[in-house]
């Protein structure tokens, strides 16, 4: 008899997330650990537990998932947990902090429906802009995109920051085209930003609450852009003109996605990815992965 699916939250904030809780029910887990305050340290003994607790198949039936809104904390969780395990004597783990990931692989698989970003050739001629790109959200949309062979623009207030998250990236995914920029207060015509936002077929917003990162005379400068995205739920928008639940709406010549247009496909990434650690105990499941999984869904 299979034995229960037992799913270990190990959340780096003092109570662990709600959301994630009732996404993992919803998923089937059918037993939920929720630990919160979880640090490298704190996670070890936690593992262990997972891992010698069953044995050969019936190990599948237990996974970690590592969340919480401090992602370079939860990282470090993930990393010290899959170092953990040795040999066949593993359990499948997911990381999602904030959402970072699951987000980042559906703006992506929004944006491939309308751009060949499956087309190896193809990606590599198209340019992408990411606004807030040094944010969880941002890097890991620049990540995939540059995994894919995007050139990408990375855009920041800080262009120390902007180049940091290049430099993050490049170690990643040694073959990127990146381009750290300075965003400054507006993009203007003649700025840097400026002329990466003219030559962007796709530009994702992934700033702050509340930041209008591409305005109305910013945006009349993206006259190539065929896919605008803003991951900004709380007004007002990101980028000019687009509203929270636009989905594939046409604007002009560009199809363009808000942040609740994105949430559906979000959702369906993070429940496919939590019944997928129970598949298998040898899941270890990135930004990278769960893309996977949302361009399989």
């Amino acid at each position: 008899m299979t034995p229960p699916r037992v799913l270990l939250q190990l959340d780096c904030d003092p109570q662990p997330s709600t959301f994630d809780s009732i996404v993992a029910v919803d998923a089937g887990a059918d037993v939920l650990l929720r630990h919160g305050g979880v640090t490298p340290d704190a996670a070890v003994p936690l593992v262990h537990g997972a891992m010698f607790t069953r044995g050969g198949e019936d190990l599948k039936s237990t996974a970690i998932f590592v969340g919480g809104s401090d992602v370079a904390a939860a990282e470090a969780v993930y990393e010290r947990v899959r170092a953990t395990f040795f040999g066949p004597v593993r359990v499948g783990v997911l990381l999602d902090p904030a959402g970072a990931n699951t987000t980042a692989a559906a703006a992506f698989v929004a944006a491939a429906r309308h751009l060949p970003l499956g087309d190896s050739t193809a990606a590599a001629a198209m340019r992408a802009v990411v606004l807030g790109g040094t944010g969880p959200v941002g890097q890991r949309v620049a990540r995939l995109l540059a995994g894919k062979g995007v050139g990408v623009t990375v855009a920041s207030r800080s262009l120390q920051r902007a180049r940091a998250a290049c430099e993050r990236i490049a170690a990643q995914v040694p073959r990127a085209t990146l381009q750290p920029v300075e965003a400054g207060d507006a993009v203007r015509q003649g700025s840097p930003l400026g002329a990466a936002v003219a030559e962007a077929d796709l530009i994702v917003s992934a700033g702050a609450a509340g930041a209008v990162l591409l305005d109305r005379d910013g945006r009349s400068l993206a006259a190539r852009a065929r896919v605008l995205i803003d991951l900004n739920a709380v007004p007002p928008a990101g980028i000019d003109g687009i509203r929270s639940a636009d989905k594939a709406r046409q604007d002009g010549i560009a199809c363009v996605y808000g942040a609740l247009g994105i949430g559906g496909t979000k959702m369906k990434i993070h429940r496919a990815a939590i019944a997928r650690l129970f598949e298998s105990n040898e899941a270890c499941l990135d930004a990278e992965d769960l893309l996977a999984i949302g361009e399989r869904l």
